[in-house]
């Protein structure tokens, strides 16, 4: 199998080199994730996988009780949810067990995080703002602020 070429890394530091790559494997890795979940099926069948463990034929007759769709449909939506780590599975016997993978989870939950405080500062700051502004409300009387009703001079 032939190697990957690496891009060169301008310092020349190979270390910094394969945290480079590292880092593009793991943001590869979780682009698959959200690239998985862009499917409203794939969506479906962690939701249905929530509770625990199910046989691939569950998953398929609870997905075609609310969508036309074929068993080797669902199939490859399995596959393309387990290649993304979202789930895994195990045989028992002829049958596949499929469940929800907390490694995968946990690393679309890690990314996703990273975006909590970028959102808690500006909605404290509009929690602040309405706070204020209801105030303001109850600080004027009516009839001052109404339009139209400036001193005649």
């Amino acid at each position: 199998m032939p190697s990957a070429r690496r891009a060169p890394v301008p310092d020349g530091n190979a270390a910094a080199a394969d945290d480079a790559h590292g880092a593009d494997a793991l943001d590869s890795a979780r682009a698959g994730v959200f690239e998985a979940l862009g499917d409203p099926v794939r969506r479906r069948l962690l939701e249905l996988l929530i509770p625990g463990e199910q046989p691939a034929g569950a998953l398929v007759t609870a997905l075609q009780a609310r969508v036309r769709i074929t068993q080797p449909a669902v199939s490859q939506h399995l596959r393309v949810l387990r290649e993304a780590g979202l789930v895994q599975v195990r045989a028992e016997g002829t049958r596949r067990l499929y469940a929800v993978d907390d490694a995968g989870t946990a690393a679309a939950r890690a990314w996703l995080a990273r975006f909590e405080d970028t959102f808690a500062q500006p909605l404290d700051a509009l929690a602040t703002e309405l706070a204020r502004g209801r105030r303001e409300r109850r600080r004027t009387p009516p009839d001052a602020a109404a339009p139209g009703n400036e001193a005649a001079g």
